[in-house]
């Protein structure tokens, strides 16, 4: 299955959502389908139990974080959390670079390709997101300088 297919199948009720806009998200889930079949392979090498776990909780997490992003109000709380989705990406790669002699070289350049095209989407997200803050409205502070009256020594 590649990722064109698979956008074909998704049932209505998940792709009428605006979330299932961003393409980072969409992105998200297919790793996820994908990343289970390479956990299924990585869980059956006794060496491999903890990793395949790590890997499946951090490629899992990419899609999480997108989505509580997604429902923040605040453009300065969607780029946190499209923050911590960077991280999981990140994570994730280099949880498949450990299992690359299990899963073996094609998988792993396969993943870690899927995987970077994640970490671009989510690199050109979060600064816009922060370019969408809310500023303050300017205004002029009136203070009362402590420096203008004579302190006692």
């Amino acid at each position: 299955m590649n990722y064109d297919e698979r956008e074909k199948g998704i049932p209505s009720r998940l792709s009428d959502d605006p979330l299932w806009k961003m393409k980072v998200y969409r992105f998200s889930l297919f790793l996820s389908d994908i990343c289970w079949r390479d956990v299924s392979k990585l869980v059956k090498d006794v060496r491999m139990k903890s990793l395949s776990d790590q890997l499946y909780r951090a490629v899992g997490s990419i899609s999480a974080n997108v989505e509580e992003g997604y429902s923040k109000k605040s453009a300065k709380d969607r780029a946190r959390f499209y923050e911590y989705s960077l991280g999981s990406a990140r994570e994730a790669r280099g949880w498949y670079y450990r299992g690359r002699h299990v899963l073996g070289k094609a998988v792993f350049d396969h993943r870690a390709t899927l995987l970077t095209e994640s970490i671009k989407m989510l690199l050109k997200i979060v600064p816009e997101e922060r370019g969408m803050r809310i500023c303050e409205e300017s205004s002029e502070y009136k203070t009362k300088s402590i420096w203008s009256e004579e302190v006692p020594f």
